[in-house]
């Protein structure tokens, strides 16, 4: 008789009702969303912090070059002394005093600046000042070799090779960014899923050793279904778990932005202002056009057909290694010296993918690795965005699930021994014996 829906129903029934399972499926969301608010409430407070800041220029070039903006004010000093500019920053509080230092030449101006202030700045405000210096000062030394600013102008040129294949298909560097980006989410969710919940299975066989239920279960159970239903019972609720988490972290975030007026981007405004500094001088809609032709150029349902395929392939291969590491021991602590063979080819996985898919995505190291089924689920996927052939995704799926039912036969053989061992921690050696019974 088949078993397998029952124990399947059990597993998932038995790990939903836990209390511990739902405290965490609902507080998790709850954690991350305070943290992300507060996060972002800092830095939006951060942001809307007013500067003034003083600037003594004893060259006189660049005094036309500081404009306020909305949150920056500058206030020009060029009739105090540095002593007396000192003194009153200090005494008003203000954010700095930028000193540009009397020199003979414009080509010792950018040696002799100084920016004074009672903390360190932000590196976003120095960044800003130097910038802006930084082009003053080169127009200022074209105009002196007697080079205008419209010819300054005219001269400045962008080159953006275009990229094409031979049929017809236009691409750009940033396309491969973002091609990169999709195998590397992937990986990512793939990496953290398996740990989750591949330990949630490891940890549900090793309760069962423990409390010797599985004694009871496995005279009218066979083990290979028994381990199936653990780790198809578990995956769903898994599953169910995380599909939660997405839609009340997603509630969650639109009730706290609209309640309490902050804005979730904010938490990394910082680094967002940098990029979009170098944005700027890139050409901005330039770069933003590239960024959507390079999304339109993905393909998408091949992308998400393949994503659900070796996502799944690749957690149930992983899955049954733990199932097959929880039915070898009594307790976790002896489960570490099982941990790095399995988790290194999936670390193994990403640092091929981020090194050589980009570089070479059809290469000799991508497309071996690609099939490698411990390998395949993170490597394909960042392979498959820059146009992997129909028939290598095939063969390298075919060859995921033919390593995932090996991997049962495997872990069954272990499960079979394992769970009736108790009081002796196994070896490598032990295990292979356990092969043979």
């Amino acid at each position: 008789m088949n078993h397998l829906p029952l124990i399947v129903k059990r597993e998932y029934l038995t790990k939903v009702k836990n209390k511990s399972f739902i405290v965490m499926t609902f507080l998790s969301p709850l954690i991350m969303i305070a943290l992300i608010a507060v996060v972002a409430y800092l830095s939006q407070l951060n942001n809307d912090k007013k500067r003034t800041i003083s600037v003594l220029d004893e060259t006189g070039y660049l005094k036309d070059v500081f404009q306020n903006t909305e949150n920056t004010t500058y206030n020009n000093l060029s009739d105090f002394s540095l002593e007396e500019a000192m003194t009153l920053v200090k005494e008003t509080e203000e954010y700095g005093l930028l000193h540009i230092d009397k020199v003979d030449s414009l080509d010792e101006v950018s040696k002799n600046i100084k920016f004074y202030s009672e903390e360190s700045p932000s590196l976003t405000v120095i960044s800003g000042i130097e910038r802006k210096i930084e082009k003053r000062l080169r127009e200022m030394k074209l105009q002196k070799d007697g080079v205008t600013l419209a010819q300054i102008e005219a001269s400045k040129t962008n080159v953006d090779i275009t990229q094409e294949s031979f049929d017809g298909e236009k691409t750009s560097k940033i396309d491969n960014i973002i091609k990169l980006a999709f195998g590397g989410i992937a990986g990512y969710l793939l990496f953290m899923f398996i740990i989750i919940y591949g330990n949630m299975i490891m940890r549900s066989v090793i309760e069962e050793k423990t409390s010797r239920i599985i004694e009871v279960i496995i005279s009218s159970v066979k083990p290979v279904q028994l381990m199936m239903g653990k780790i198809i019972g578990t995956s769903l609720a898994g599953v169910t778990q995380f599909a939660i988490w997405v839609v009340l972290g997603g509630v969650l975030m639109v009730v706290v932005s609209a309640i309490f007026g902050i804005d979730m981007s904010q938490a990394s405004s910082q680094q967002q202002e940098i990029m979009n500094q170098a944005m700027q001088a890139e050409g901005t809609q330039a770069i933003a056009e590239s960024i959507l032709n390079g999304i339109n150029n993905l393909p998408i349902l091949n992308l998400v057909i393949a994503f659900i395929f070796f996502f799944i392939g690749g957690y149930l291969l992983y899955s049954s290694l733990y199932a097959a590491i929880g039915a070898a021991v009594d307790n976790e602590t002896d489960t570490q010296q099982f941990m790095l063979p399995i988790l290194m080819p999936l670390i193994l996985a990403v640092y091929v993918g981020v090194f050589t898919v980009i570089e070479d995505p059809h290469g000799t190291v991508s497309t071996v690795f690609s099939f490698i089924p411990l390998t395949s689920p993170v490597v394909m996927l960042m392979r498959i965005p820059f146009g992997v052939p129909p028939w290598q995704q095939v063969l390298s799926l075919l060859l995921l699930i033919g390593s995932f039912m090996f991997a049962v036969w495997f872990a069954a053989k272990i499960y079979r021994v394992g769970i009736l061992m108790y009081g002796k921690k196994p070896t490598y050696k032990e295990l292979f014996k356990w092969l043979k019974y």
